[in-house]
């Protein structure tokens, strides 16, 4: 018996677990629709730094969350055969004014480096030698290379996972839907029923779930980032590392002469998504602090997406109280580009009674998050 799934939203949850139920459907018994608005997404606005193994949030469900998904984005980067402009494990850079913060980001490191070996390598940098792995920057302060940083673009990793689940008979209808009250997705006024769905669809997930009886804690929150132009420096950027300076925005050199600076964290914007000059301008200033050649000349575009946070910053995933049906994923804010992946495996295991992990580690009860109102 053929079993139906819709998956809402085809971002970088949507767009994993379409491509995982594409590989579990074997035996052509799963008929699989992904719907995809688009507008707003987070991750197609995102090109992210893949380096969680340095973060000091005590939420220790996130960090099992968020080491155990860089793991397996570089296993799907290596099984599908994504290319660099993709995902590139170019090594990440931190960097701290004190020597005696860099010993300690050190000792971290090496510490959880028993626990991954994804994190790769780990070298202690003095302001000269970071300036070597990124001579494109003009600062004189020390740093810690980890070698298993990576950076992805997001736009460009739901565009290749989900041309791999189409060539594997995955339907996707880019249009805008609603769930009713009787939890069925309606499409164009057309009520469609499905054995399960897969709610992908980040900050968006409160005003989907509108006609059923639920609260659900997740808000909006801008994100912008800035791509500039460094073709006027003469030398190659591929695998350059990414750069996570103290005080500044993150420095993401993308290759072929473009680098990506930001994002921004705006909480009271709601769904906007037009660009903010003071933003842009806070941008510029912190690019320019590292590398003084750029000006707003070099500024090429400004990406603007919607991320989901919780009232207490932590993801939430797995079935709706009330709603056995629907699947959920949501709250993941800006670490959504490293733990997204594993999110996305996580709901196509369950929606096919395929789950082989203990996912309590990974998360609180999702009663802290979504709640039946009776």
């Amino acid at each position: 018996m053929t079993q139906s799934i819709a998956i809402i939203g085809g971002g970088i949850v949507g767009s994993t677990a379409a491509y995982y139920l594409s590989e579990f459907n074997k035996k052509d018994d799963l008929d699989i629709t992904v719907f995809d608005h688009g507008v707003g997404q987070a991750t197609k606005a995102a090109a992210g730094i893949i380096s969680p193994w340095l973060s000091k949030r005590r939420n220790k469900s996130w960090y099992e969350l968020a080491k155990d998904g860089a793991t397996l984005l570089s296993s799907i980067a290596e099984k599908t055969n994504m290319s660099k402009d993709i995902y590139n494990q170019c090594g990440t850079i931190i960097t701290r004014n004190k020597l005696e913060d860099i010993s300690n980001l050190y000792d971290l490191a090496i510490e959880r480096s028993n626990d991954t070996d994804t994190i790769g390598e780990i070298y202690k940098l003095t302001p000269d030698e970071v300036k070597r792995h990124i001579p494109i920057i003009d600062s004189n302060i020390p740093g810690l290379l980890v070698t298993g940083g990576a950076r992805i673009k997001g736009d460009k990793y739901t565009d290749h996972l989900l041309k791999i689940a189409k060539n594997n008979g995955v339907s996707v209808v880019n249009k805008e839907i609603t769930i009713n009250e009787k939890a069925n997705v309606v499409c164009d006024g057309e009520e469609i029923q499905f054995d399960k769905i897969i709610l992908a669809t980040g900050a968006w997930t409160k005003n989907v779930l509108a006609e059923l009886p639920l609260e659900v804690d997740v808000r909006p929150q801008k994100g912008q980032l800035i791509e500039l132009s460094i073709n006027h420096i003469n030398m190659s950027d591929e695998d350059m590392p990414v750069l996570m300076p103290e005080g500044e925005s993150d420095f993401i050199p993308l290759g072929n002469g473009r680098l990506i600076v930001g994002a921004s964290h705006e909480n009271d914007k709601d769904f906007d998504l037009n660009p903010d000059s003071d933003v842009i301008d806070d941008l510029l200033n912190s690019a320019t602090s590292l590398l003084p050649s750029l000006s707003a000349e070099n500024l090429i575009r400004v990406k603007i997406g919607t991320r989901a946070y919780t009232s207490d910053f932590a993801p939430f995933f797995g079935e709706i109280p009330g709603y056995e049906k629907i699947l959920v994923g949501s709250g993941l804010g800006s670490s959504g580009l490293t733990t997204g992946p594993l999110v996305g495996k996580i709901l196509a295991e369950m929606a096919t009674d395929n789950l082989s992990t203990d996912i309590d580690k990974y998360r609180k009860p999702i009663e802290n998050y979504i709640k039946l109102i009776k």
